[in-house]
């Protein structure tokens, strides 16, 4: 290789090192920031707001929020909250097997993975965006508390078009704050979860009605069983 190409293709590994570290290094201290101060925006909120969705958003810390949603939530969404490291590969597994020979396509995401994607990524499924949220998935629990992980989650997630959170949620579908959720509005919160845009919390359809109904019976079981205890 002649001397001039030499030096492009060093120069080219040096930015592309460069690069690299500074990505590497923002993501961390990213995740630090949010580990104390409130997410205010994720880029689906923004994404959803330039599409004419609304924007209602209100941070509420755990203590301002009922503890029946934390229990409808784990119920729900990741039943393991509290014993994985992330990723929950039981569940990605029963998802894969379910979804062969189900129309109800369903996702193995444990809630970590789930508020890596929503609070630091761009909507996608390509193999690199995926890559990037197991990246983010291992600094929030290496870095975040799960009782933080699970606070970050409860204040972000979309419950309606244009309602991210618990505090708009409660005030969209049940016009009281999220402190007041009673253990039935819990259930049906998370019942929505899988379709936000689809599925209405109040009133509820046969559906969501009859899927709360389980959900109030597993969530007897994570209060029984403490499966929250890393939240409390």
């Amino acid at each position: 290789m002649a001397k001039g190409g030499r030096w492009n293709a060093r120069r080219i590994l040096l930015v592309t090192g460069l690069t690299a570290a500074g990505l590497f290094g923002f993501s961390i201290l990213w995740v630090l920031a949010y580990a104390v101060l409130p997410v205010p925006a994720t880029p689906l909120m923004a994404i959803r707001a330039l599409d004419g969705a609304g924007w209602r958003h209100e941070w509420r810390s755990m203590e301002r929020i009922s503890p029946h949603l934390a229990r409808a939530v784990i119920a729900a969404e990741d039943s393991r909250f509290c014993d994985h490291m992330g990723v929950d590969l039981d569940a990605v597994e029963k998802a894969m097997q379910r979804n062969q020979t189900s129309t109800r396509v369903r996702g193995g995401s444990t809630i970590s993975q789930q508020v890596a994607k929503n609070a630091f990524l761009w909507p996608d499924r390509s193999w690199l965006r995926k890559g990037v949220e197991l990246w983010f998935t291992l600094l929030v629990e290496t870095i975040w508390s799960k009782r933080r992980i699970l606070e970050v989650y409860l204040n972000i997630v979309e419950w309606a078009p244009g309602a991210y959170g618990a505090e708009a949620a409660s005030r969209f579908w049940f016009n009281k704050g999220a402190a007041d959720l009673s253990a039935r509005e819990a259930a049906l919160l998370a019942a929505i979860l899988p379709s936000p845009q689809k599925w209405k919390a109040n009133p509820p359809g046969r559906y969501v009605a009859s899927r709360a109904g389980v959900l109030q019976q597993r969530m007897e079981i994570v209060r029984r069983d403490a499966l929250d205890a890393c939240v409390k």
